[in-house]
């Protein structure tokens, strides 16, 4: 957004003053009265298209609404009308600067316009003081959000049209629409893509999305474009037939990783050399690997990244207790003997799993679809898991804690940081293996849970979770760290 302003709009003020963008703002934007709430719903419409988005503009030289999917730029380069307001958010756009233009004045109106339509709404927003170097922006921006996060909102929450077995990409967009550190990101306008125009870019179709779904619209969404990109780019999952939800959630933040990479600077690494984008900062943990040696004891330790964990499900029921069979050591045996560097000699040994760092969000992929040569079937077995997880156990620093019985004194580094997760949503698998259904629980608030079923939406109860038949899980870390940087 240009923080300086334009000759364009001030040329515009000079000759019709603010009472354009007042008009549009009360009752396209912030909608401070129910009337025009009422109207904006029946009359918000793309005069060339008539459908109700993505992303409405309207026209601040005359009387046109039209989508950003082209139309509003036509409207614009026939009739020299060349700024125009965005509806979601109220700024204002120019089309012969090629930018979102700032204005001190106008952002007083729009913030004022919002405390009306806050007060209309019945919601007590505590009133932000304005801010020197132009930071007006800002602070209507976090206006916005404070509306949107607000207890009881039901604003975030859409259905997504089924396009002929794409339940499995609803249910994971969902899920990560519903991830707390990529509503702040993309909300925060925080991409910076250099691909941009193009339409081949993966995080600018998610980042769209993330307007739709918080720009108060209760109409469901369709995703044709996020599918066409995510076949683009992960080819192995083209075609109309059901896909698996774990792998389309895999290959998703793969391609959102790689895009990720290719809008910033290459040079941005963590010290580790682990890339430093969005979705490594929330999803991927340390995976350490412990192979003893049975004849001399001699360790070699590998850590690797990963970005879910999966589980077996054959066992005690609980995901506590496939986690303890993920992280319990395990004998190679005779078939399978590593060259141990001290020996220098194939030994039998021994190969142990566990966390050596957490990640924000904590995805587990429960292996409810058996394939061999024999049989391929699903295991419908219940797994139950707990709406608070603490991961504390199941911490290399914890193992190592275990084995020189350590106390405050002489604890290993990290046994005492915390590591408690809590459930945000859980993706389920309907039905068999050849003709199955995917269904997402998510949470909107803390205590507020709603089941996505394509384009239905409806309210459910923890406990309705809790007993669902989970089959992606997803978890946040309760407490962040103080160096966490989410940029």
């Amino acid at each position: 957004m240009n923080d300086s302003g334009c000759i364009h709009l001030s040329n515009f003020k000079a000759a019709k003053g603010t009472n354009p963008y007042k008009i549009v703002h009360a009752f396209f934007v912030s909608c401070t009265s129910f009337e025009a709430r009422r109207y904006k719903a029946t009359s918000c419409l793309c005069f060339t298209c008539g459908q109700p988005g993505p992303r409405m503009h309207s026209c601040l030289h005359c009387i046109f609404f039209a989508c950003y999917a082209g139309h509003i730029q036509d409207h614009s380069k026939s009739k020299k009308h060349f700024l125009y307001v965005d509806l979601s958010y109220g700024n204002i756009f120019c089309a012969q600067c090629q930018d979102y233009i700032y204005d001190r004045e106008l952002t007083e109106i729009a913030m004022t316009h919002r405390l009306k339509e806050a007060k209309s709404l019945g919601i007590n927003v505590p009133f932000t003081p304005w801010m020197p170097n132009n930071n007006e922006a800002m602070a209507l921006r976090r206006l916005r959000k404070r509306r949107l996060i607000s207890p009881h909102t039901t604003i975030g929450l859409r259905g997504l049209q089924n396009l002929g077995s794409t339940c499995f990409m609803n249910c994971i967009v969902q899920a990560l629409i519903h991830t707390p550190l990529l509503r702040d990101y993309f909300l925060g306008e925080k991409h910076k893509c250099k691909a941009q125009g193009t339409g081949k870019c993966l995080v600018c179709e998610v980042s769209k999305l993330f307007q739709e779904f918080y720009s108060g619209a209760k109409t469901p969404l369709t995703l044709h474009r996020l599918l066409h990109l995510i076949w683009t780019h992960a080819r192995h999952l083209a075609g109309y037939e059901q896909q698996d939800a774990h792998e389309f959630f895999i290959a998703t933040l793969d391609v959102l990783h790689r895009h990720c990479m290719n809008g910033v600077d290459v040079t941005e690494k963590k010290e580790n050399g682990r890339c430093n984008c969005i979705i490594d900062q929330i999803f991927t943990g340390g995976l350490q690997s412990d192979v003893v040696c049975t004849s001399c004891s001699g360790v070699s330790t590998t850590i690797d990244p990963f970005w879910d964990i999966s589980l077996d499900v054959a066992g005690p029921g609980s995901l506590q207790a496939c986690l303890e069979r993920f992280t319990r050591a395990e004998h190679l045996g005779s078939g399978a003997k590593i060259k141990c560097s001290n020996c220098r000699a194939y030994r039998e040994s021994t190969k142990q799993l566990t966390l050596e760092t957490l990640p924000i969000v904590a995805s587990f992929h429960l292996k409810r679809f058996e394939h061999s040569s024999q049989i391929d079937r699903k295991i419908s077995a219940f797994i139950s898991f707990p709406a608070e997880l603490d991961m504390t156990p199941f911490m290399s620093s914890h193992r190592r804690a275990v084995d020189v019985g350590a106390d405050n004194n002489n604890a290993p580094e990290g046994i005492f940081e915390d590591n408690r997760y809590s459930l945000f949503a859980v993706v389920n698998h309907l039905g068999s293996l050849d003709a199955g259904h995917y269904t997402a629980y998510v949470r909107q608030m803390k205590g507020s849970w709603f089941k996505c079923d394509d384009h239905m939406i409806t309210r459910a109860s923890l406990r309705e979770v809790l007993d669902s038949e989970g089959y992606l899980l997803f978890y946040h870390k309760t407490v962040l760290e103080y160096d966490c940087d989410v940029s």
